[in-house]
């Protein structure tokens, strides 16, 4: 038998060298909340997954993490279907689903959050 040696600590000690950060401004956010509000106050919240979708995207394009930039993938037309989903469950359980809001709505971000190549 042949013995196969693996040096697992140089990969280990390139990625703890890099730094991770956020790199988008303070004006560029108040821009993008102003646009996303007054596409759902426009809209009659119609469009407000769009609006989610836009400042999640502008928030992962400017976060590095171990120096990789992230990347979201999730789309408003995703978004709204499950926007749908989840008001409906709410009305459905009389209001009860309102507490599992947060959590869907957080692995649903998680879901379409990757690293950029």
């Amino acid at each position: 038998m042949s013995e196969i040696t693996v040096n697992v600590n140089q990969n280990y000690v390139a990625q703890t060298e890099s730094k991770s950060y956020f790199d988008g401004g303070l004006l560029q956010y108040i821009g993008w909340s102003i646009l996303g509000f007054l596409v759902t106050v426009c809209t009659f919240g119609i469009c407000y997954p769009w609006s989610i979708t836009m400042i999640l995207g502008w928030k992962t394009r400017h976060t590095v993490i171990n120096g990789r930039r992230l990347q979201f993938t999730g789309s408003a037309i995703g978004l709204f279907g499950n926007w749908i989903k989840w008001w409906l469950l709410t009305i459905i359980t009389l209001g009860i689903y309102s507490f599992w809001l947060f959590i869907a709505m957080e692995k649903w971000k998680t879901k379409h959050t990757v690293f950029a190549d």
